[in-house]
């Protein structure tokens, strides 16, 4: 036998192995950022040289490496002059900022409270924003509108839309 045949013979098979057989396919998997640990029923507190700062409980909560991810939130803030309380659905308190999503309940300590679906608390700066429709009430006073903006530092409240009902006293001199 040649040596030519031999390697027309080879080339042969190398060409069918390129046109026949295809190159395997990889599959690409999207990253799936996984909890560095998850809990359940819990109660949260942080404390400092003045006592209580922040109480959160939960149903269920994950750890990841930036933020906590928590179902049926109860988040309380005592860091400030009142103490304010919010319930939600589910949040995420990352860099001390949380965001509420489903039935937001927030009660401060002297009665005012707000509900809407959709909040975002800074624990930094007091300020609570609902970019939709909220309910604000006081007692007797209840205000309704869209995009609010509540500062509790300051007992500012900012909103569009607004329909207010206020009860007003009268003084006797």
């Amino acid at each position: 036998m040649n040596i030519n045949y031999f390697f027309i013979f080879f080339s042969l098979c190398l060409l069918m192995i390129l046109f026949l057989f295809k190159p395997m396919e990889i599959k690409q998997h999207a990253y799936k950022e996984v909890p560095l640990f998850t809990i359940s029923t819990f109660t949260m507190h942080e404390l400092d040289k003045n006592g209580l700062v922040t109480l959160m409980n939960g149903s269920e909560a994950a750890r990841y490496t930036n933020r906590y991810t928590v179902k049926d939130m109860d988040y309380t803030d005592n860091s400030k002059e009142y103490m304010a309380n919010m319930k939600a659905n589910s949040g995420v308190y990352k860099n001390e900022v949380v965001n509420l999503s489903g039935d937001i309940v927030y009660v401060r300590e002297d009665g005012l409270t707000f509900e809407t679906q959709k909040a975002v608390y800074n624990k930094k700066t007091a300020i609570a924003t609902a970019a939709g429709k909220f309910v604000l009430y006081r007692d007797a006073n209840r205000v309704t509108g869209v995009k609010l903006k509540y500062n509790d530092a300051l007992e500012r409240v900012e909103a569009k839309n607004v329909y207010a009902i206020y009860k007003l006293e009268e003084r006797k001199r």
